[in-house]
């Protein structure tokens, strides 16, 4: 799992080594680390190069150093990782533009993830949200609670969890320009039928297509919702 490492300061490289790791989901809450012995033979660097990884490690809550029974990934590491991400978006939540903005850029990544990784299951479970989704707009509902769902079942079927908690997090965000949207007539019909759209583009295995109709999905919210801002048309 672990490679040599290389670089002037080379306990950054340890630092982003492990980072990686507890990302990709390698290493997990509650596993144990090797001992700094046996990590400075497999980095082939020094002891002190570890001690001092496994320091800032600690600071940034992704390790639990418990004396004279070794290191361990600590609980929840990857919202550790979110947390500063976090941060921004609460500092930042009124401002919706620069939201949508990220999620122009993550979502159609999230779709093309999924057309590769979602299993039958996952794609099952995304089929009875949409189910759901039209049985709430067919009762005049705004389908909102749905419409959630399935951004977050989409991000569950990339099996990043790092990307899952990112959604996450950008979703909470998003309550007040996602209920806008789904006020507005036809506005929830329409979501629907990108929404079948995608699902259809992830069950066909067709990345491509399943990038460009998220892609057109986001950016029909965000031209609806944001469409007179000088910022708008100054990406555009």
């Amino acid at each position: 799992m672990f490679k040599p490492v290389k670089g002037t300061r080379v306990y950054e490289e340890i630092v982003t080594e492990i980072k990686n790791l507890i990302s990709e989901g390698k290493l997990k809450s509650g596993d144990q680390l090797p001992t700094e012995r046996e990590l400075s033979e497999t980095f082939r660097v020094s002891r002190t190069s570890v001690r001092e990884a496994f320091r800032i490690l600690e600071s940034q809550g992704l390790l639990e150093i418990r004396q004279g029974h070794g290191t361990y990934i600590a609980p929840k590491p990857v919202e550790s990782l979110v947390q500063p991400l976090a941060s921004i978006l609460l500092n930042e939540k009124d401002n919706q533009i620069d939201l949508f903005e990220m999620r122009r850029l993550i979502e159609p990544q999230l779709a093309l993830l999924a057309a590769e990784r979602a299993t039958p299951e996952e794609i099952a479970k995304m089929e009875n949200i949409l189910k759901n989704q039209e049985a709430q707009i067919a009762r005049g509902d705004t389908g909102i609670d749905a419409d959630k769902k399935f951004h977050y079942a989409l991000a569950e079927a990339t099996k990043n969890a790092m990307l899952l908690h990112v959604v996450n997090t950008i979703m909470e965000f998003l309550v007040h320009s996602r209920d806008s949207y789904l006020q507005v007539k036809e506005r929830p019909q329409k979501s629907l039928i990108y929404h079948k759209k995608i699902l259809s583009a992830i069950k066909e295995r067709d990345r491509e297509l399943a990038v460009r109709t998220m892609r057109e999905h986001i950016e029909d919210i965000e031209k609806k919702l944001f469409g007179g801002s000088k910022k708008l048309k100054n990406k555009n």
